[in-house]
């Protein structure tokens, strides 16, 4: 392997590109708002928390307006790894590791709480990672980054550690060696700085640092404080450290490669423990490894504790690696494995389809498949090497298929949020199998879909020619079985009927046998849930869920929205108290502003995560985010009208997605809104694909009324319906607002559930889907677009909440300049 300056990060090299010049203690960012909650506080964005050695001093979370907003509540989760059910038989339990270095974003501004982008690393393959480290800092920002709270979240539900990252940068990359003086300092017998790292990991609720000191110009007393610093903190806090192989015991930086004594005190020294893990750089060889492992044993730590470096950053899965030095067949494994930037199959990804397929690619082979990865290619998928793990090992369980990135916002099948996003401290655990199918016929295509979902912004779907019985196993576990235990699964499909589904569930005691519970019919094909009892299997433990079909269909289709495992009925949690506005900032004055809340938790606990809501004037309400934490930041809250005041609301679910009430409170508005454009629509020529009676055509639905009676709108029976506007010339759109049946005075059953709205600039383009909605309820809808067309176009596929075949459009509003 050839070795380039190691471990260098992007944000150095892009701060050295500009020509920055750091100064020897910059500071970092200082916060634009007064504290939370005093007068006039801002509703600015909170960041992901950073500093250099002497700021981190002052570093105080109770007059930090961020802090609260950076907190994890999720706890490490315990994991199971049966060998019996592992996917691959060439992987191993209980021997190497893998540690995963990723950048999720930049070290300054970089959003607590996810964003409204849903192009995001949301990373789905938690089950072959140990160790995540948070990946950033540099000269001209900062040296010390603390993970956001969103991928502690998701890391420690899936049982995976998360560390922060304490980066000393070579001298050619703006490092200096007063930065490493000063991370060493002593008040007597401590370590200041170790001691706020400690505070910092116990308040933010993660689990160590990840210390990477390249710069050079030290000696043998300078490397010492750093050995006293890590052993002073772990005997005194219990801080869990991996070091990376790059400063020495003299001082100097010299990458071995490798363990040897010139860097092993900084794992272990003497019977002190000095680090958890090292992660050796990236030009180890054989030889270097064995030599490793054998002096590992010897300090008295595992082999394991040491992860060789792979460099992905540039290559991805093109990265040439010696993989039979670390992976012997037919031995154990030599060492541990440290990924460097894995994060390569989303930077380099066209779309998300683009990312899903290489990510696949990366962790679990070409085959898309972990029981039949292809040990001769040049990389062969890390399942093939390191068995899945898995953190389902208590009740309840729940699972939406949700990747913490989406489109739209579901809740409970109802469209609640349109817009793209990420979050993934509303991730779900994914499948521990992705994907494994056994058939004696054509196989299905397991898939994450992004047009649907039950929950949150994506569902599991199975497609493809059943013709034979297909089981798709899913997740390992270890769930005891009570006799009121139940197993639900959430289900749609395109048509009333049968869903040739099964559930089917091994148990410990015959982890490789399923026994299945047939889910039985759909009545609509609406999302439909479906309660199996597993009572008849009370004092077992459940090792496996896995879905199964059978039957006949050449095009098969179905969604899976949820499928949990829980006991009793669903729990309804009590509802959060205090709900606060700690401070607010427009976003377009009179018209749109950004908020900071806060709230009490709800007493009793069971909270999976609270939602956060804008209460409308039709009744219904709009989804304006989500956390397991008890503060929420709003990016974006639009007045509606000329509305005086808006009513929100947060209320707790539970672990098993029962609803509490709500806590609320109002937000108050000021000021004229601004004009919002026009109704570009309003009596331009429209066209439809036809109308139920003569005096409900097209024209109806541009007239600029809702008000003329059950006749003024277009109503369609057709088995396609379309409406379509010429605008006259392309416009710069801004929003589009469809009136539906209730917006008219009709029952709000009638109100269209699924529909899409599209656009074009001339005749002979292809249509482009600018906003898509499933699961609507309301009598109004609005659709914040920014494009420019000429035709625009409303596609009802789903035109009631019931059977009722017609749609029914009071008006189709296309606002813009």
């Amino acid at each position: 392997m050839s070795r380039r300056i190691p471990l260098l990060l992007s944000a150095a090299l892009a701060a050295a590109a500009l020509g920055a010049a750091p100064a020897a203690h910059a500071e970092p960012r200082t916060p634009t708002a007064p504290a939370a909650g005093t007068p006039g506080a801002s509703g600015a964005q909170p960041y992901a928390s950073y500093w250099y050695p002497s700021t981190i001093l002052n570093w105080d979370p109770a007059t930090d307006p961020d802090a609260r907003f950076n907190r994890s509540r999720v706890p490490l989760q315990p994991r199971t790894s049966d060998p019996a059910l592992k996917a691959n038989p060439n992987a191993r339990t209980g021997e190497g590791k893998i540690a995963s270095l990723v950048s999720f974003g930049p070290t300054s501004n970089n959003p607590s709480q996810g964003s409204a982008d849903p192009n995001y690393y949301a990373f789905g393959y938690w089950q072959y990672v140990d160790k995540l480290v948070f990946w950033g800092g540099s000269a001209g920002e900062g040296l010390i980054l603390a993970p956001n709270p969103t991928v502690i979240d998701a890391a420690h539900r899936n049982g995976v550690k998360v560390y922060g990252t304490v980066f000393f940068p070579p001298a050619a990359y703006g490092g200096q060696l007063q930065w490493v003086r000063d991370f060493v300092q002593k008040s007597g017998n401590s370590y200041p700085v170790a001691d706020k790292l400690a505070q910092a990991a116990q308040y933010y609720g993660f689990d160590g640092w990840f210390i990477n000191q390249e710069t050079g110009g030290g000696d043998s007393a300078l490397a010492g404080e750093l050995r006293n610093l890590m052993q002073y903190s772990k005997a005194k806090s219990g801080t869990e450290f991996m070091w990376y192989d790059a400063m020495t015991t003299s001082g100097s930086v010299n990458w071995q490669n490798a363990l040897t004594s010139a860097n092993s005190p900084f794992l272990q020294d003497g019977s002190k423990r000095t680090s958890d893990s090292m992660f050796l750089n990236f030009n180890w060889s054989q030889s270097g490894l064995n030599s490793s492992r054998a002096l590992a044993r010897q300090l008295g730590r595992s082999e394991y504790d040491l992860y060789s470096g792979i460099d992905t950053e540039a290559n991805g899965y093109n990265t040439s690696v010696d993989w039979n030095s670390l992976f012997p067949a037919g031995q154990p494994h030599t060492t541990s494995i440290g990924l460097y930037r894995p994060e390569w199959t989303w930077k380099s990804a066209t779309d998300r389809a683009d990312f899903y397929a290489k990510d696949a690619r990366y962790w679990v082979g070409a085959n898309n498949d972990p029981s039949k990865v292809n040990p001769s290619d040049t990389w062969p998928g890390l399942a093939g090497y390191v068995a899945e793990s898995s953190p389902i090992t208590a009740k309840p369980f729940v699972t939406n298929f949700n990747t913490g990135q989406g489109d739209f916002y579901n809740s409970a099948g109802t469209r609640v949020a349109t817009g793209g996003w990420n979050n993934l401290s509303l991730q779900d655990v994914p499948p521990t199998y992705r994907w494994m199918v056994d058939s004696s016929g054509s196989r299905l295509t397991p898939s994450v879909d992004f047009a649907d979902a039950y929950q949150g912004g994506s569902s599991l779907r199975l497609t493809g020619t059943l013709d034979a019985t297909n089981t798709v196993r899913l997740y390992e576990t270890k769930l005891p079985v009570a006799a009121d235990t139940k197993l639900d699964l959430v289900v749609k499909t395109p048509a009333a009927g049968p869903t040739k589904l099964k559930a089917a569930v091994s148990f410990t005691d015959a982890p490789n046998s399923f026994t299945t519970i047939d889910v039985g019919a759909n009545s609509g094909t609406g999302w439909e849930r479906h309660t199996l009892d597993l009572a008849p299997y009370a004092g077992r433990t459940i090792a496996q869920l896995a879905l199964q079909a059978d039957g006949s269909d050449p095009a098969y289709d179905v969604r899976i929205g949820q499928i949990s495992v829980h006991d009793g009925e669903v729990g309804t949690p009590a509802a959060p108290g205090g709900l606060t506005v700690l401070g607010a900032s427009d976003v377009t004055a009179g018209s749109s502003q950004s908020l900071r809340l806060s709230w009490t938790a709800a007493p009793g606990g069971g909270v999976h995560h609270y939602e956060v809501y804008r209460r409308n004037a039709d009744g219904s309400r709009t989804f304006l985010g989500a956390t397991p934490n008890d503060a929420y930041y709003v990016g974006r809250l639009d007045r509606v009208g000329t509305e005086d005041a808006t009513t929100l609301d947060v209320e707790a679910v539970s672990t098993t997605y029962g609803r509490s009430t709500a806590a609320s409170t109002t937000v108050g508005w000021t000021g004229t809104p601004p004009a919002t454009g026009t109704d570009l629509a309003l009596n331009r020529p429209a066209t439809a694909s036809g109308q139920c009676n003569a005096n409900e055509g097209p024209a109806k639905a541009v007239n600029g009324s809702v008000n003329g009676g059950t006749g003024d709108k277009w109503c369609s029976l057709n088995s396609s319906k379309w409406l379509e506007v010429d605008l006259g010339s392309a416009k710069k759109l801004s929003k589009f607002v469809v009136k539906h049946a209730g917006a008219g005075g009709e029952s709000a059953s009638y109100n269209t559930r699924d529909f899409s709205i599209q656009t074009r600039s001339n005749t002979a383009d292809p249509w482009t889907t600018v906003a898509n909605v499933t699961g609507n309820t309301a009598g109004t809808t609005t659709h914040p677009v920014t494009t420019t067309a000429r035709y625009v176009r409303l596609v009802v596929t789903k035109p009631t909440q019931n059977t009722d075949p017609a749609a029914r459009i009071y008006e189709f509003e296309a606002w813009g300049q």
